[in-house]
């Protein structure tokens, strides 16, 4: 069933999902914490990637008390509680039959909200450029068709598609069509959350801190090449199944790789270097990479059966 992904990531994520699977519903005290982290921390990092300058801390306080951050614009603060309140809308239609074009236009007018009032939910209607980017977005009397499209493919993929490819590349193609001045890919990757959240997958969280590989996958995918856009997306994925494992108390407790490389044969570099490649179990907070000796004890008899 899946095209695009490695199969050392996808035994992995589908292994994962089962067990999340099979133990719910969580502990309700568990659901809520997980679910308080998620929105603060995808609310952060979504637009940290559009440029907005609120720290993690600063998002929270936003968020969870109400506070104004002095030395940030009103259009930051919007752009946290609008964040939040996508989110939620999120939770109320994930049991729809199906997404429809309401639900996208639902989703960028909250997004927008009290930021343009005149373009919030509505399609542009004008022609626009991205920023430091070659490709022109189609003409904006294309965009109603175009979308109705996409739509029309999530559907017809949907049996057809692993849901992370399905998901991953309904968010490609929506920045393609970029059917908004503004908010496109915070829509888009709320997309992408929707279509997995009906799937029974936990929000995923594109990282800020990995905006440039988040980019570069894209370019990519423009020219054709969708493995590393979706492979990467598998990897955010994987992070947030290894965090509500790690609530559930199934997962071993992730170290730095400096400190697996310490004690195993490896180095810093190549443990490093499998874990961008999603070759190695794991995962990535800041800019640092954890992992477990088990993950790599499995990386290892995976070579080894390979060898036979």
């Amino acid at each position: 069933m899946a095209r695009y992904l490695k199969s050392k990531i996808l035994s992995r994520l589908e292994e994962k999902k089962a067990f999340l699977d099979k133990n719910r519903p969580l502990p309700k005290p568990v659901l809520l914490k997980l679910r308080e982290q998620m929105i603060v921390e995808g609310t952060y990092n979504s637009n940290a990637i559009e440029g907005n300058t609120l720290t993690l801390k600063e998002t929270r306080l936003i968020l969870e008390e109400g506070l104004t951050i002095a030395g940030k614009s009103m259009r930051e603060h919007f752009e946290a509680t609008n964040h939040r309140d996508a989110i939620l809308f999120l939770e109320k239609i994930i049991k729809k039959h199906r997404i429809k074009e309401e639900d996208i236009l639902a989703i960028h007018g909250l997004i927008m909200k009290n930021i343009e009032k005149e373009t919030a939910g509505i399609y542009r209607r004008g022609q626009v450029r991205i920023l430091g980017v070659p490709f022109l977005p189609p003409n904006y009397l294309k965009v109603p068709r175009l979308m109705d499209d996409l739509l029309e493919w999530i559907s017809r993929n949907s049996e057809k598609l692993h849901l992370i490819e399905l998901a991953a590349l309904a968010h490609y193609r929506f920045v393609v069509i970029h059917p908004f001045y503004d908010g496109n890919g915070r829509t888009a990757r709320l997309l992408m959350n929707l279509i997995l959240m009906r799937g029974g997958y936990p929000f995923v969280i594109v990282l800020a801190n990995d905006r440039k590989r988040y980019y570069n996958a894209l370019a990519k995918a423009d020219k054709g090449d969708f493995y590393p856009f979706i492979n990467l997306m598998a990897q955010f994925v994987e992070k947030s199944l290894d965090l509500f494992l790690s609530a559930m108390g199934k997962e071993e407790s992730f170290v730095s790789l400096s400190q697996l490389a310490a004690k195993t044969s490896y180095s810093l570099d190549y443990l490093s270097l499998l874990s961008r490649r999603g070759e190695l179990d794991a995962t990535k907070r800041g800019k640092v990479w954890f992992s477990t000796l088990g993950a790599i004890q499995k990386y290892k008899n995976t070579r080894k059966r390979k060898r036979k």
